[in-house]
């Protein structure tokens, strides 16, 4: 898999005035096979029980995924768009930070599909599982 961009710096840029600034959402390592951002388990991501939302959680998983098609696509000439995200959440925190890994299960001509997992970012511990599917639509000339 051949990334358009590998400087975190300018990934992270993409996030400026968006859901994950707001969440403090930055992506922190990229590999040849995977995308990783971390985000806070604070009152920005926290349920009412102060438990991390499973909400906050796809956001992760949707965050990763469309980065890492953007990272894949000529923006110039395509557009990622999220068609279907799920999680399963089979862990709980209640504060710090946690990461989140993405690996590609298919990066086809249309469509992208991106495994994410979610841990704990000190113990390790999973969290929750997600995958999306992504469109790469085409731009109208």
């Amino acid at each position: 898999m051949k990334w358009n961009s590998t400087d975190l710096a300018q990934i992270n840029s993409f996030c400026k005035n968006t859901m994950m600034e707001h969440l403090e959402i930055s992506f922190t390592e990229i590999t040849e096979s995977s995308l990783t951002a971390r985000m806070p388990v604070d009152k920005r991501t926290h349920q009412p029980m102060g438990l991390l939302h499973g909400g906050a959680n796809v956001v992760l998983v949707e965050s990763i995924g469309s980065m890492a098609s953007a990272l894949l696509c000529d923006l110039q000439k395509e557009a990622p768009v999220g068609l279907e995200v799920n999680a399963n959440h089979i862990g709980s925190t209640t504060g710090g930070w946690v990461i989140g890994v993405g690996k590609p299960i298919h990066t086809g001509r249309t469509t992208h599909v991106w495994q994410v997992d979610i841990y704990e970012e000190n113990t390790r511990k999973h969290l929750s599982t997600g995958r999306i599917t992504i469109l790469i639509k085409q731009h109208k000339i």
